[in-house]
């Protein structure tokens, strides 16, 4: 397992890999990353995590595979204290994202690849809940990725706008005020 996947982390992946090998072998098992293990790992965010939020799981049939694995409360999250929520499925992603993925750490792991969406497409699956940490993370990817507001505005109009699950309006207005925050981020 590759040295650049910092500890516990490492540790609780190579678990989790060598579990799959065992109860799994046939095919790795993908899965999309986001939330602060996300930012953490892509882009510098310092702040601790116990959690790997993932949104989707290739193939489908994988997710129910990691979650016996790694899932809250099983032994191998207990021996770590880490664990793999799928809780942030709820977390509306642009329409595209899956075709902008990024691998987190490539060729680490045998039986398991961890993706995660681009720095524009990670930020907006922030932006349902924005909550103070939220907005933290999102000026951590936009400093370390330097992410343009007009495009960050563009993506949300023609790829998250439509699928928006509570007022439109609302989300609107949340995504006004991301830009000026970024915009005044950036100086």
């Amino acid at each position: 397992m590759a040295a650049s996947i910092p500890s516990p982390w490492r540790e609780f992946l190579r678990d989790v890999d060598d579990a799959l090998a065992e109860s799994h072998p046939a095919e790795p098992i993908e899965l999309h990353c986001v939330g602060g293990f996300a930012v953490a790992m892509r882009y510098g965010l310092n702040r601790t995590t116990s959690d790997l939020d993932i949104v989707e799981a290739v193939p489908s049939s994988g997710l129910k595979v990691v979650l016996g694995l790694a899932g809250r409360g099983t032994a191998v999250a207990r021996k770590h204290r880490l664990h793999i929520d799928a809780g942030s499925r709820v977390a509306t992603l642009p329409e595209n994202y899956a075709e902008r993925l990024e691998d987190l750490f490539p060729g680490a792991m045998r039986h398991l690849r961890l993706r995660i969406p681009d720095a524009y497409d990670l930020a907006l699956s922030k932006l349902e809940r924005n909550i103070g940490r939220d907005r933290e993370d999102v000026l951590v990817i936009a400093k370390a990725a330097r992410i343009e507001p007009g495009i960050l505005r563009e993506r949300y109009v023609s790829e998250l706008r439509p699928f928006v699950v509570a007022p439109v309006s609302r989300h609107d207005g949340t995504m006004a005020l991301w830009v000026e925050m970024l915009e005044e981020a950036r100086g």
